[in-house]
């Protein structure tokens, strides 16, 4: 196998090959490190490589190989972690000068559990300074969308969306709070996988909101997806809110087959005057969900009144937890916060606490509706975003009370089902034109609580069923 091949395999393709014994796990790391070499000056994907582990973690796999020990799907294949995750021994900064010299003691629960998997960890990607919703305020600067440089590759995990459009890893880790692991993978044309809140253990994170933070992939393929997460999901009791529940091989319930899946269409993110969304996002997913429906899936409209509100209730929640989080900080060292973070957060310390009360009361009637929902159809699918990728301005100012109320609109996309606790995946389904210079459209599929499985069977038999996810960015 040639070695300039080797990064554009998905990562199910890769760990097939290495166990059949085509490739090898040191060929394949160093394949990783060379591209990430040449490609990561334009995408600032990562914080930090960490390529002497790597390539000793790629020995070790490789010898275990030879002795027959394999591990399974993700032995010896490459990943990008976030850098909110624990990593022991390696800079752990939260995309913050405040953070920059901190190296944690152990690793967290998931990259414990991708190295038992046999993954072999390339580095820390780039994020939102604090996981924040803002594509600039990284400390370590932006990173940049492999579609199109000039635009925002989603927020807060922004290096996860790079790395992975750009095959700098094989899948990688984000962490959604109100929609960071989604909004990546809808700019930057992926599969990206919020879990139930539960399903994956926080030990060893860094958090923003801890009643909806969700550690979950960014993948390119489904079964990418499905084997990530089939690696790091399970009960951990070094987090007590896990699930004593066992983690199925999603992969069995990948059969390409919707017959009866009942779907349901959320009615409120297809009005442009309701929502903001932009006609050709719209026309996307109306043509995915008609790609549902010739498959044999059942679809109808549903309706979530509170669905357009939720932009407003996540933000209350989560920027009022993220600045009790360590208060001394903001207090004492100000100026080390990015200018739009320092805003944002001396903004969360002025929320009253009827505010943020009243904010709770919502999120349980926005939980109810959610449920009630589900228990009518399988599935609910909509817009992941109301248009593609938009330009990053790196000007530090708040910009203007027409931009806060789009972007509080924005959150209102993925809203319902970060604070609802549900499993949501984020899934490419278009392009805004053909040629140079085309921008990912994206759909998003919600299931029922713990049932990841029905989710990635829907978005798996979409992806089948359509081309988009064999294009590739021009980096």
């Amino acid at each position: 196998m040639m070695k300039e091949a080797i990064p554009f395999l998905s990562a199910t393709e890769l760990g097939a090959a290495i166990q059949r014994r085509e490739v090898s796990p040191v060929e394949v790391t160093e394949a990783y490190l060379d591209r990430i070499q040449q490609v990561d000056g334009k995408l600032n994907a990562y914080i930090t490589v960490c390529a002497a582990e790597a390539r000793q973690a790629a020995k070790d796999a490789e010898a275990e190989i030879v002795r027959k020990r394999y591990r399974g799907p993700l032995h010896g294949v490459p990943v990008g972690v976030k850098d909110q995750i624990h990593t022991k021994g390696i800079a752990t900064t939260s995309g913050s000068r405040l953070r920059a010299e901190f190296i944690p003691e152990a690793d967290a629960t998931v990259v414990k559990r991708l190295k038992d998997a046999g993954a072999i960890v390339l580095g820390k990607l780039n994020m939102s300074e604090f996981a924040l919703g803002d594509p600039v305020n990284s400390a370590f600067g932006p990173a940049h969308n492999p579609w199109d440089l000039e635009r925002s590759p989603g927020t807060s995990s922004t290096g996860s969306g790079a790395a992975t459009a750009g095959f700098l890893c094989a899948t990688s880790l984000g962490e959604d709070t109100g929609g960071s692991i989604r909004g990546p993978a809808a700019n930057c044309g992926l599969v990206g996988l919020r879990p139930t809140w539960g399903r994956v253990s926080r030990a060893g994170v860094d958090g923003a909101s801890w009643s909806v933070d969700t550690i979950g992939p960014v993948s390119r393929t489904v079964s990418d997806c499905a084997i990530t997460i089939g690696a790091i999901a399970g009960y951990d009791p070094q987090d007590p809110y896990t699930y004593h529940a066992a983690v199925p091989d999603y992969r069995q319930s990948m059969t390409g087959d919707v017959r009866g899946i009942k779907v349901g269409l959320v009615r409120e993110f297809l009005d442009p005057e309701t929502c903001g969304v932009e006609p050709q996002t719209r026309d996307a997913v109306l043509a995915a969900v008609q790609v549902l429906r010739d498959l044999g899936a059942e679809v109808r409209e549903v309706s979530l009144p509170l669905a357009m509100q939720t932009g407003v209730i996540i933000r209350t929640i989560t920027h009022t937890d993220r600045t009790s989080l360590h208060p001394e900080w903001l207090r004492e060292r100000p100026q080390e916060y990015h200018p739009n973070t320092r805003v944002a957060f001396m903004t969360g310390t002025l929320l009253p606490a009827q505010v943020y009360y009243k904010a709770q009361k919502l999120r349980e009637l926005v939980r109810r509706e959610v449920l009630a929902a589900l228990q009518e159809v399988d599935v609910l699918v909509q817009p992941t975003s109301a248009a593609p990728a938009a330009k990053m301005d790196p000007n530090s100012r708040v910009r203007s009370k027409e931009q806060a109320k789009r972007a509080l609109q924005e959150g209102s996309f993925r809203g319902p089902y970060s604070l609802s606790g549900v499993p949501a995946l984020s899934i490419l389904c278009g392009f805004t034109k053909e040629g140079p210079g085309a921008l990912p459209l994206a759909l998003q599929i919600a299931g029922r609580p713990l049932e990841e499985g029905t989710v990635l069977r829907v978005a798996h038999a979409y992806e089948q069923a359509t081309p988009w996810h064999k294009r590739r960015p021009p980096v």
